[in-house]
């Protein structure tokens, strides 16, 4: 079986692959043009718009979870804040710098499945992280795209002590800080923390390490793997804002809902079947993976799947594919010795989803709307010297326009989603919050049409309310599943463009 398989693997087309150094220019010319589509689109993803504001806020003086309000540990915020550093409008600047992160997360999966596969099925598996990213919204700055370096850097410390035992502790110490920092782009990483500290234990027990010592190790690393999130903690208490950072991060998780376990399971299905054809090759090339599986570095990358795998069925959010992506690193170092062994298989694969990605992206580009979709909505919402109020939408249209935030919750999802419907889970009531900005009168509000079927209907009920005592519409600007429509002050002399609005639009809502 071993020599069939070197057989196979010799023929495979490793022409172009000759070094290392190859695989890496290659891996990044393969980043670089599968995202190229989306680095002109500022519409990409609703998420990242936001991170970007909330950069955009930081680096103005603001601060998460005072001045404004979201979940995600502020890890993720300060690299965009980082970004916005870099000048320009940030959206061109913060794919960018996903970018390198993916390409040194593709490089990280090449160099631990090289230990496990030849160099063609060891790029191959690199080349697939990247190319899947696009079929599971990671072709932008989504936080997977970020902290999944950090945890793969956290598994070559683990590999290199399987190796290497003598540099055990501090192996281990490096990979648990490495966890922390990811801890502080999303907490979810802490099961695959878990497993890495675990595996560290059992290491250093099979290396006969003395019960002080390990008690110790484990201090260590679970002390390690906290700090970030400890500092944080420890500057928000300083500033005298630890209740909200508190909330805000841990508290208002428990109360936020997460849709019905009918829906969950339905899109769980859906995310299931984006991994089929990995699934395949794993089929295909079983007997190769086999083999290297009886290894402890092959025992190892199937235990750090099978965290990966549960913190993604704890976290219970399959809504969006992005919730995936932590799947990918293990999945990818795990398929290298089936990727050799089966080269024309993965070859196809990896081509189809290099097609399949750069369809996926025209389609979300025609759905959400791209740079001339979210630039006329920006310019018809532009504010004359009071603030907009984005109930559903973009993002983005608060950088694009310059207005200041009308709300600590500026997040459109956190007022006009049911999900969220729920005052312990906000710190606000979200009818009570979208009163109070509408009573401010917004020089314009921006809404979407049809209305989201798991939307609030008692905010949105309000917001037609005053929408028809006080305001108009001025623009639509159609997108394949959507109409934006901009609302405008009745008073105000303003050009009007209502070619694209669908019905509804001059029949709002009744409560």
């Amino acid at each position: 079986m071993a020599v069939s398989q070197v057989s196979r693997a010799a023929t495979a087309p490793v022409g172009f692959m000759q070094s290392d150094r190859m695989v890496l220019a290659l891996l990044a010319l393969l980043a670089v043009a599968v995202r190229f589509i989306t680095y002109g689109n500022p519409a990409l993803g609703f998420d990242e718009q936001f991170y970007l504001l909330v950069g955009d806020r930081m680096v103005q003086g603001e601060l998460p979870y005072v001045d404004i309000f979201d979940r995600k540990p502020i890890g993720i915020f300060l690299i965009y804040a980082g970004i916005r550093w870099l000048g320009g409008e940030g959206f061109v600047q913060y794919k960018l710098v996903a970018t390198l992160f993916v390409i040194a997360t593709a490089w990280l999966i090449y160099l631990l499945a090289r230990q496990r596969a030849e160099r063609f099925g060891a790029g191959l598996a690199a080349a697939l992280y990247i190319l899947w990213l696009n079929l599971m919204e990671g072709e932008g700055g989504q936080t997977p795209v970020f902290y999944n370096l950090l945890v793969i850097g956290a598994a070559w410390q683990l590999f290199a002590a399987l190796r290497a035992p003598d540099r055990l502790v501090p192996r281990g110490a490096l990979a648990l800080l490495l966890i922390g920092l990811a801890l502080q782009i999303k907490y979810t990483v802490v099961f695959e923390g878990m497993f890495f500290g675990l595996a560290f234990l059992w290491l250093a027990w099979t290396q006969r390490m003395a019960w002080g010592r390990l008690v110790a190790f484990a201090t260590v690393m679970v002390a390690l793997a906290l700090l970030p999130t400890a500092l944080v903690l420890l500057y928000y208490w300083g500033v005298g804002e630890a209740d909200a950072f508190i909330f805000a991060n841990f508290s208002s998780n428990a109360y936020k809902e997460n849709g019905s376990s009918l829906v969950q399971l339905f899109k769980l299905v859906e995310l299931s079947a984006l991994f089929l054809p990995l699934g395949v090759v794993a089929v295909v090339g079983h007997r190769a993976i086999r083999d290297k599986m009886v290894r402890p570095d092959g025992q190892m990358v199937r235990l750090w799947l099978v965290a990966s795998v549960l913190g993604v069925l704890l976290y219970w959010r399959f809504s969006a594919p992005h919730y995936a992506i932590p799947l990918l690193a293990p999945l990818c170092v795990l398929l290298a010795p089936a990727l050799d062994a089966r080269p024309r298989l993965g070859a196809a694969i990896a081509a189809l989803a290099l097609i399949a990605g750069q369809v996926v992206q025209i389609q979300l580009a025609a759905m959400k709307g791209g740079d001339a979709a979210m630039r006329a909505v920006a310019a018809a919402a532009k504010p004359d010297r009071g603030v907009i109020f984005v109930y559903n939408g973009y993002p983005g249209l608060y950088l694009l326009t310059g207005s200041p935030l009308p709300s600590r919750w500026s997040f459109p999802g956190h007022l006009n989603t049911q999900d969220e419907n729920n005052p312990r889970a906000l710190g606000v009531d979200p009818l009570v919050e979208t009163r109070r900005i509408l009573d401010a009168n917004p020089d314009a509000i921006v809404d979407t049409f049809p209305a989201y079927a798991l939307g609030n209907r008692e905010t949105r009920a309000l917001l037609h309310r005053v929408i028809a005592e006080r305001y108009r519409p001025v623009l639509c600007v159609a997108t394949r599943d959507r109409t934006r429509v901009i609302y405008r002050q009745k008073r105000e002399a303003w050009p009007v463009d209502l070619s694209a609005c669908r019905p509804e639009v001059f029949a709002p809502v009744k409560p």
